[in-house]
């Protein structure tokens, strides 16, 4: 015997879960892990779940308003994730210059256990990150953590992706700036990496 047909993109597992409620689990397996993975990053693993868990809920209630014309649901649901952390900031921007300061992460113990190299790394790019507006870190962050494209990320914020572009040259500039003046960073991290792969590889 052979199972249900597979469902060959995530509009179609929205569609259907309309009459079929159980589909949707569909979309919760092919993303709950990078989305748990992205809160992981920015709260730490008490809140990822809560995040990630609520994100879904979230994406469930509100699936008769799914736009089919997206046929990646990665964006929405990145959106709603990214909303959902904006209820966190003071935490995240806590955490970011706890690191700043001491070089280990408050909301992941295993920054402890890494080498002095990438701490040297670590700790001016958390204090600049913490420095970015909400929206301008958002952007950055979907697109070094997320890997969502420009027009992606602007679907996901609801925002125009020319205030996408305008956001992250923002941010690339502020981070190089804090960067470059940290001596720190300038010992610890000399490859030429730009901003973006930094953050990206920051927790690699």
């Amino acid at each position: 015997m052979t199972g249900p047909p597979a469902i060959s993109d995530d509009a179609e597992v929205v569609a259907q879960s309309l009459e079929q409620p159980d589909v949707f689990a569909v979309l919760y397996d092919r993303h709950a892990s990078e989305i748990h993975r992205y809160a992981l990053r920015r709260l730490g693993e008490s809140a990822a779940e809560d995040i990630m868990a609520e994100t879904f809920l979230i994406a469930f209630r509100n699936r008769r308003r799914y736009d089919p014309a997206r046929r990646s649901a990665r964006p929405w649901l990145y959106g709603i994730a990214a909303k959902l952390i904006g209820g966190h900031r003071r935490r995240e921007e806590r955490a970011l210059r706890a690191l700043a300061r001491t070089g280990v992460d408050p909301l992941a113990e295993s920054w402890s256990a890494r080498s002095d190299d990438r701490i040297a790394v670590q700790a001016p790019l958390a204090g600049a990150l913490a420095s970015l507006s909400p929206g301008d870190r958002d952007v950055l962050l979907l697109v070094a953590w997320a890997d969502l494209g420009y027009q992606e990320v602007a679907e996901a914020l609801r925002i125009p992706l020319g205030t996408v572009r305008s956001r992250l040259n923002r941010a690339r500039r502020k981070v190089r700036t804090a960067l470059i003046a940290d001596p720190a960073f300038v010992s610890g991290a000399s490859d030429g990496s730009d901003e973006t792969e930094l953050t990206a590889s920051w927790m690699s």
